[in-house]
């Protein structure tokens, strides 16, 4: 069981990004951020890392048996894609009036969608 640290880490990585895995046995492999959880360093990303859980009969698998779904990888192992330049990149955050806007190191767009 992973800690909770004193202080929440900030991640650049949101709910809703496109991201591409660089390290592990799915590198290469792209898709949508479905969550981030920020007190274990972990994320969860569309189509990539399946493990088998076996399920016992109940209310929600009547029948039960083996489901196939995402599992949690380490944040570091993922980088998100450049709308512009279509490349797993860096992310950087600087200031445009009051509010905070992540930008691409490698082309200096910004990546947020509004």
């Amino acid at each position: 069981m992973a800690q909770t640290p004193a202080r929440s880490k900030k991640f650049r990585v949101k709910k809703g990004d496109t991201v591409e895995v660089v390290q592990g046995k799915e590198a290469g492999k792209r898709g949508k951020v479905l969550h981030v959880l920020v007190g274990e360093e972990r994320i969860v990303v569309e189509r990539v890392n399946f493990i088998k859980r076996h399920v016992r009969p109940s209310k929600k698998t009547p029948q039960g048996g083996v489901i196939e779904r995402e599992a949690s990888m380490h944040i570091s192992n993922v980088r998100v894609v450049c709308p512009s330049c279509n490349q797993a990149v860096r992310v950087g955050v600087r200031m445009e009036g009051d509010e905070k806007i992540r930008f691409c190191k490698k082309c200096n767009v910004q990546v947020d969608k509004g």
